[in-house]
């Protein structure tokens, strides 16, 4: 799997969960995150040098754990690639269909927000809903450097939040991979009575059941699968926050593409 920083180990955290017996790749493509500030054709290309190298490493399926990667990269990906692709697509259409009282807000990226993807998703499965996208500037990137709790998050949240508040939303769509990592300090800034949802769990039952249907999925037993990381970046830094986020430390490589 693969995602322009670390916000995708939140995905990685669930496909673990998911399958303990996998051996697992996650590659952080530090060095040109965020891929929002990235034109599409950047996009396009890091994501298939990317896949490129998880394939010739061994990966029996490739997880794009990046919002952004996903609408830009994924129709391309799956054209030229002969395993299975998984894409990252907003909770949307469980969120309203979960939603107690039809009201629901969705915190992104502001290249999410803008994107065709996200107003499809919304277009598709709002009914009688109402939904509120809030554009997140600089969110991801303080989870990037490790911080989901503190002055900084509060500070940056207060704001951001305000939409949500002014719309009493029950339901909020966490539409960036960051973003699980910041569910306490959302709950603290939005109270218990707002159910946050993401889609790491879907995307981790998606790859459960593609292995499957591969016959190529390994059988929960003695053995655990390592996890392995790969990076663009700074391999300490990478190193350190991943440690953070994860609450355990894990082997990480250099690899430049």
């Amino acid at each position: 799997m693969f995602d322009s920083g670390l916000g995708g180990l939140s995905v990685l955290r669930d496909v673990r969960a998911a399958l303990p017996a996998e051996d697992i790749l996650y590659y952080a493509d530090s060095a040109y995150c965020p891929y929002g500030e990235r034109d599409d054709a950047e996009i396009i290309a890091r994501s298939a040098l990317i896949t490129r190298a998880l394939l010739e490493r061994g990966a029996k399926v490739v997880i794009v754990a990046c919002n952004t990667a996903t609408s830009v990269a994924l129709m391309t990906l799956r054209a030229t690639t002969d395993v299975p692709i998984i894409g990252l697509v907003p909770a949307v259409k469980p969120a309203v269909a979960n939603s107690p009282g039809g009201r629901v807000g969705v915190l992104a990226t502001p290249r999410t927000v803008e994107g065709r993807m996200l107003a499809d998703l919304i277009a598709a499965h709002r009914g009688d809903a109402r939904v509120v996208t809030v554009p997140a500037p600089g969110l991801a990137d303080l989870v990037e450097s490790g911080h989901v709790s503190g002055p900084l998050v509060d500070g940056l949240l207060h704001p951001l939040l305000a939409p949500l508040h002014a719309a009493q939303i029950d339901t909020l769509v966490l539409g960036c991979t960051h973003y699980p990592f910041l569910r306490r300090a959302l709950t603290a800034h939005l109270g218990p009575e707002v159910h946050i949802t993401d889609s790491g769990e879907a995307i981790a039952r998606r790859a459960s059941s593609v292995l499957a249907e591969m016959g190529a999925g390994r059988q929960p037993g003695t053995d655990i699968g390592s996890t392995h990381l790969l990076t663009s970046g700074d391999q300490d830094h990478v190193g350190t926050v991943a440690a953070r986020l994860l609450g355990r430390s894990l082997p990480v490589e250099r690899l430049t593409l």
